[in-house]
């Protein structure tokens, strides 16, 4: 070994600055074996408590992506752009962007990954589709790009390793919650797909990972600068996940609920409003993010009504089916629970709050989620929302329903579930969806 990590360690405590090399040694060392793991959790406690300068969060994420295979998409014609969410309960907008996005000419290179805590993953929602195989190729995605303009696949072992491999020893040194670490492993894997551009959904709020909106748009800047450090064009929406966002957080459920809006179809809940009406407008305003980034149209308000009219024409609906032909999903055998339980409300009122994080666990209770990495997920398991924050809801009514293969397990969940929100007699305003755009 050409260089001593222990230097290197002691250095990042102190607090220097490290450089270009100093990193890549470290990492590749690390990645190869060389560096064993109980040096580089030293490191990583370092960067967590020191923090990390722009140019090192670049070099970092440099390292990361240069550790394997970077995708070439120099084959497929036009901008190629995606979206990257921070996470959240319900969150399910890249299965309507994504086929709005390409159904308009511009490809969709997305990599995903799978739910982990009380956050649900891309790919679990997309596997609850019988046969959907997201554990396609390089050469498969590049192909099914260049053809169909999208193309939903799992991070492979040839992409960002020394992501994967650091990003486990993260989870068990307590080292997750770094700001350069996130920014680092979220962009490498993004840089890696070979996009021109990249729309971020940063959220903030009790179901979020970053809690305050400040920090939110702390991590959103952080992001953005490494994307443009790195040539691409970026734009962030901080959003709220304060509250569930749509009508249901669970895998198969949360694609009928898609499926629904690309069928331009409502639901009116109790409460008398259309309760896929958040989903639809969050995947729309993302969508014309990414349209403009990739000069589909001349402002963000052109894009917006490109991507309105290939919602309300069906375009989208049909790449949705296109995707499922080239991952062989059925998706007119998408499962469904065998069991509901309705969770009433015990008293009339206006709902003041959600504890959505609290929601997302009670996820992983039924087995719509995962706490760990190998839990197997139950497909069918999730959680209906009949209610919203702001709204009034009389005694009696719906306020949950759950859904699941286990009926005794879904019913454990009422005492748990009702005490995720507050409900009161003064009427609160909800905050708005979108906080704030940064571009």
């Amino acid at each position: 070994m050409s260089f001593l990590p222990a230097e290197i360690i002691k250095r990042k405590r102190n607090g220097f600055v490290l450089s270009e090399r100093e990193i890549a040694d470290f990492v590749l060392g690390y990645t190869d074996g060389s560096v064993p793991d109980y040096q580089m959790s030293a490191l990583l406690m370092a960067i967590y408590f020191q923090g990390m300068s722009e140019s090192e969060t670049l070099s970092l994420t440099k390292t990361m992506l240069h550790s394997g295979v970077v995708v070439d998409l120099s084959s497929v014609p036009n901008f190629k752009v995606d979206k990257h969410s921070t996470g959240g309960v319900g969150d399910k907008t890249s299965l309507i962007l994504g086929p709005i996005v390409a159904s308009l000419g511009l490809p969709v290179p997305m990599i995903s990954g799978r739910g982990l805590g009380h956050t649900g993953g891309t790919l679990d929602k997309l596997e609850s589709i019988p046969g959907f195989n997201t554990q396609l190729s390089i050469d498969q995605f590049i192909q099914s790009l260049r053809k169909d303009q999208i193309c939903f696949i799992g991070q492979t072992k040839e992409i960002c390793p020394a992501d994967k491999k650091i990003y486990a020893l993260r989870d068990v040194t307590a080292t997750i919650e770094s700001l350069p670490l996130i920014c680092a492993s979220i962009m490498s894997k993004k840089l890696a797909e070979g996009i021109d551009g990249l729309v971020l959904d940063v959220k903030f709020g009790s179901g979020a990972f970053m809690k305050d909106p400040v920090k939110s748009e702390e991590l959103a800047e952080r992001l953005m600068a490494i994307a443009r450090g790195h040539g691409k064009k970026v734009a962030t929406l901080i959003t709220n996940m304060d509250q569930p966002l749509g009508r249901y957080a669970g895998n198969s459920l949360e694609v009928a609920e898609c499926v629904s809006i690309m069928k331009n179809e409502v639901h009116v809940g109790p409460c008398g409003y259309d309760l896929y009406a958040d989903t639809r407008e969050l995947s729309l305003q993302l969508s014309a993010q990414m349209l403009w980034l990739g000069g589909a149209a001349a402002s963000v308000e052109k894009a917006y009504v490109l991507a309105l009219g290939a919602l309300e024409s069906g375009r989208a609906f049909e790449k949705f089916e296109q995707l499922c032909r080239i991952h062989s999903g059925r998706l007119s055998e998408l499962p469904k629970s065998p069991f509901r339980f309705d969770i009433e409300s015990s008293e009339s009122g206006f709902i003041q709050s959600m504890n959505t994080e609290s929601i997302g666990v009670a996820g992983i209770q039924i087995r719509a989620g995962r706490s760990k990495t190998t839990d197997v997920i139950e497909p069918t398991a999730g959680i209906e929302f009949h209610a919203k924050v702001g709204d009034r809801i009389e005694k009696g009514q719906p306020l949950f329903s759950v859904y699941g293969a286990d009926q005794a397990l879904i019913r454990s969940t009422e005492k748990f579930l009702r005490a995720t929100t507050l409900i009161g007699d003064q009427k609160v305003n909800p905050q708005p969806l979108i906080l704030k755009t940064l571009s």
